[in-house]
């Protein structure tokens, strides 16, 4: 696991937490509509370039990104971190690990 990439354990204490990040859902919309965690704003990893800016302007504040593996939420915090976003971390494993380690009624696909 990279630099970049928290557990899904991390990442529910986190989102548990009195400060919790931001949660950003890079999946597509049909993807987001089979599940998702409570929290999480869709931000399509297709759309991504073009409404990052719009919708996270707050280059210090706490964000985690998801998917379902965890690679296209790893390519989204790594843009992130290069753009000067000071925190950003993918969940390892994304909404698939989700459901197999924290929440079974998330279902898998």
């Amino acid at each position: 696991m990279g630099a970049l990439e928290v557990t899904v354990r991390e990442a529910s204490s986190l989102l548990d937490s009195q400060t919790p990040p931001r949660l950003v859902d890079v999946r597509e919309e049909d993807e987001f509509a089979i599940c998702k965690i409570d929290g999480a704003e869709l931000l399509p990893l297709s759309q991504f370039v073009e409404k990052f800016a719009a919708l996270l302007p707050d280059k210090s504040q706490k964000i985690l990104t998801l998917c379902h593996h965890g690679m296209r939420s790893l390519r989204a915090a790594e843009y992130l971190t290069h753009l000067g976003y000071a925190d950003v971390k993918s969940i390892s494993g994304g909404i698939d690990a989700w459901s197999r380690e924290i929440d079974p009624l998330v279902p898998l696909y």
